[in-house]
């Protein structure tokens, strides 16, 4: 695994800082507040996959530096406003780092519009979605960083704009297990990223009572199929008592959305679908529903590295996803 992708102490990040490094940084928000100004972008989360295997730490923060081929980067926080525009303000050549505060309107907002914003798939964007630790769910909320300027914000977008010269070129991967089942087709009447009615096969239902009912299990996503493109939505909580059901990604009316088949080995197909070899990685990310699904506290990916998060960007939100970005020769 290159150098440039570590976990470390808040004193070696600032060090980085302090040498001019561009640099992508994910931690804890008390972690995160204590580092300098400096050439950054940061997202709330205590969970990484560091080269030793995964490990949960709120005093020590992972930081990928942003390789540089010619142009410097440039670094900016976007408000809703902005953030349609995110892609045709990327350079010509080159990629886009994005990091969304989970649960925001942003993120929501992101969710549902990116796959229309101008130049989407054109230019290449990856990022993630910045969560909190686990015990801290409805008691913080996630934020993301601007080091240049020293702003924290719960709903405003971090971006990172990387130019490249011609003879080099961004690619993005995703490593994503989860394919539509063969079972009901599930609606929704409104957008959210919490659910009570639905339509099963377009009879009205309560779904946490569905998925209590049926002993589904809710490790596996809903899956819908965007014109050929499986996106997942992720179970957070069944709230029986409430009859809510929270998820870690919004779900969209109009969009049929089923249990995704079953995995014989979570683990074992987890680890299989790995990449090796990887040359040229420039940055990756792990959904935090792998990290615990696939039991990889203390176990290594494969030498892909970075932060657990609560959401994947690859050009547009994914869950129970691995992310990564090359650059490579045009």
């Amino acid at each position: 695994m290159p150098s440039n992708n570590e976990l470390m102490s808040i004193a070696d990040a600032a060090a980085r800082i302090r040498q001019g490094k561009y640099l992508s940084i994910a931690g804890d928000e008390s972690a995160l507040a204590q580092l300098p100004r400096g050439h950054w972008l940061g997202g709330t989360i205590p969970y990484f996959m560091s080269a030793a295997g995964g490990c949960t730490s709120r005093d020590q923060v992972f930081v990928t530096e942003i390789p540089i081929h010619g142009e410097a980067p440039r670094l900016r926080l976007c408000d809703l406003d902005a953030l349609p525009m995110v892609c045709h303000n990327a350079p010509d050549n080159g990629f886009t780092l994005l990091i969304l505060p989970a649960f925001s309107e942003a993120h929501e907002r992101f969710a549902h519009d990116a796959p229309n914003y101008e130049d989407m798939y054109l230019k290449p964007l990856a990022g993630w979605i910045a969560g909190v630790h686990l015990d801290d769910l409805g008691k913080r909320t996630p934020k993301v960083f601007l080091g240049e300027t020293g702003e924290m914000s719960e709903r405003l977008a971090a971006v990172m704009d990387v130019p490249l010269p011609p003879q080099k070129m961004a690619r993005i991967d995703i490593v994503n297990l989860f394919n539509p089942g063969d079972g009901d087709a599930i609606t929704f009447p409104e957008a959210g990223f919490s659910a009570e009615r639905c339509l099963i096969n377009g009879q009205p239902a309560i779904l946490s009572d569905y998925l209590t009912s049926r002993n589904i299990d809710t490790r596996l996503p809903l899956v819908a199929d965007y014109c050929g493109a499986m996106i997942n939505v992720s179970f957070k909580a069944v709230v029986a008592a409430e009859r809510r059901v929270d998820f870690y990604a919004p779900v969209f009316p109009g969009q049929v959305y089923r249990i995704a088949a079953p995995v014989d080995d979570y683990v074992a197909a987890f680890q299989a679908a790995l990449p090796t070899g990887i040359d040229g990685l420039a940055f990756s990310c792990n959904c935090i529903l792998n990290y615990l699904y696939s039991n990889l506290e203390g176990r290594r990916t494969a030498g892909v590295t970075g932060p657990i998060t609560f959401g994947e960007i690859a050009y547009q939100l994914l869950n129970q996803t691995l992310v990564y970005l090359s650059i490579e020769n045009a």
